[in-house]
């Protein structure tokens, strides 16, 4: 639910159109633009958000409009890549309940993985620096951790799951 009300946050801050263009996001009130998310399959509502997000960090960046496909694509597959590394920890453990020798294989996977992440964010820092000035790469980062940090206050957590960056 707080997701829905979430993306419906953003939708209406920056009108977009989905992919059904029956819909004029802007003009609708909360109550519709939740009726009209609602109808949408699950592979329409994840496109609307890839897209919204994608509109989001073009127009946040200041992309020329000749870079958008090719920095879009290099973006994307960058996030992808970073879901694909995250995906290799498990973070839904209680380490009280971890013997020592658990605690200390999860803790050394926890490092690797988070290596993985960074030499994978260097790498893609490289890819969109041959797109976009480095400025801009810089200002992406900065802009995902703050967007990291909004949907981590929203989230709710569990007491024994640690949180994750």
């Amino acid at each position: 639910m707080k997701k829905i009300l979430f993306m419906l946050l953003l939708i209406s801050g920056f009108g977009l159109n989905a992919q059904r263009t029956d819909y004029d996001w802007k003009k609708m009130d909360p109550k519709q633009r939740k009726e009209a998310i609602n109808s949408l399959s699950p592979e329409e509502r994840k496109a609307l958000l890839t897209k919204f997000r994608n509109n989001m960090v073009m127009d946040n960046l200041n992309i020329d409009p000749g870079d958008k496909e090719e920095f879009t694509d290099i973006y994307n597959e960058y996030l992808e890549s970073q879901k694909q590394i995250k995906s290799q920890f498990n973070s839904d453990f209680n380490p009280d309940k971890l013997s020592d020798e658990e605690a200390k294989a999860k803790l050394q996977q926890s490092f690797e993985v988070g290596q993985k992440l960074l030499d994978n964010r260097k790498k893609y820092a490289d890819k969109m620096q041959q797109v976009i000035p480095c400025q801009k790469v810089l200002k992406l980062f900065q802009t995902e951790g703050m967007m990291r940090d909004k949907v981590n206050e929203r989230k709710p957590r569990g007491d024994n799951a640690p949180r994750q960056r």
